[in-house]
């Protein structure tokens, strides 16, 4: 269902590297989209890791689906649904049971434990990947795919299902996740633009390139504070805001400069010790930093606000 007028929305999680923190931003801003009256479901297409559960602390899916009832199963025509878990029924975490009024519902559709990267996909798979996510789209309002990192089959069946006359015409966009380092904006830039990219495998399965250029937006995470150290720590402060500055430019030169920048997370300790949900308890109680909740928030107003987008 929409919300507010907003047309049903797909929105494509990626990464060129692994560890940029893109599962658990998406986790956190699909979190923060049911907070605020969405209907949201988180579909783990990250083949090769299905924990999206572990992040949601559901512990009988915390590594995928044990039961084979999982998304690789059901891509593989091996049973007729995918299994839906109610992360707030489903939870270990007792804070996360409490669903606040006018909140939306908020669903996984795990992967499968044990499951592996496909070697490949076919049309029949790219035809039951369509029939799962408009399905969803008549039920929720924004739909999380949370897609393998880099060049990788789920890419690509994301992107042939959505260039599909099924799907062509729902609204869907693409988050890139990167780092704020060099070797990190390098990987994102070729991943969106670089042979066999987003953009190019996109053209060359039906997408019209500046449309789907236009439809997505890159998401910096873990970026250090700006605070410049004084005294006797003045040459690091100096070597950081030196290193900034490259970073902008660099950032710049690839594609990702400031016009495709969704938002950016901070550096948060908690998660440096363990991905999770943060929630306001964590907060409240010290032990998350304001900053990281005000960036997920941040992310996901942005996220399904039309006028962040050049599209429609």
């Amino acid at each position: 269902m929409s919300v507010r007028g907003m047309d049903p929305m797909l929105v494509f999680a990626t990464s060129d590297k692994g560890g940029t923190g893109r599962s658990v931003t998406s986790c956190n801003i699909a979190y923060r989209l049911s907070l605020r009256g969405h209907d949201v479901a988180y579909v783990d297409f990250d083949f090769g890791s299905p924990t999206a559960g572990a992040l949601f602390e559901i512990g009988k899916a915390e590594r995928g689906n044990p039961e084979g009832t999982g998304v690789h199963s059901y891509l593989l025509d091996q049973i007729g649904e995918p299994e839906r878990l109610n992360v707030a029924s489903s939870t270990d975490r007792i804070a996360l049971r409490k669903v606040p009024s006018g909140a939306g519902k908020l669903v996984l559709l795990p992967g499968d434990e044990g499951g592996a990267e496909f070697a490949g996909c076919d049309d029949a798979m790219v035809a039951r990947g369509v029939a799962l996510l408009s399905a969803l789209l008549n039920e929720f309002s924004v739909v999380i795919v949370d897609l393998s990192a880099g060049r990788s089959v789920a890419l690509e069946i994301a992107l042939r299902a959505t260039a599909s006359n099924g799907l062509r015409r729902r609204p869907h966009r693409w988050l890139v996740y990167h780092r704020w380092t060099r070797q990190h904006v390098l990987a994102a830039g070729g991943l969106v633009y670089g042979p066999h990219g987003l953009l190019q495998t996109g053209s060359e399965w039906g997408h019209e390139r500046e449309t789907l250029l236009a439809a997505t937006r890159c998401v910096r995470t873990a970026v250090a504070s700006d605070r410049t150290p004084s005294g006797e720590h003045a040459p690091q402060g100096t070597w950081l805001d030196t290193q900034a500055k490259s970073l902008t430019e660099l950032a710049l030169a690839n594609g990702l400069g400031t016009a495709m920048l969704l938002g950016k997370t901070p550096i948060e300790p908690v998660l440096q010790w363990r991905e999770q949900l943060i929630m306001d308890v964590d907060v409240n109680t010290k032990i998350a930093n304001v900053a990281t909740v005000d960036a997920y928030m941040s992310l996901a107003r942005k996220l399904t606000d039309k006028s962040t987008w050049d599209i429609e």
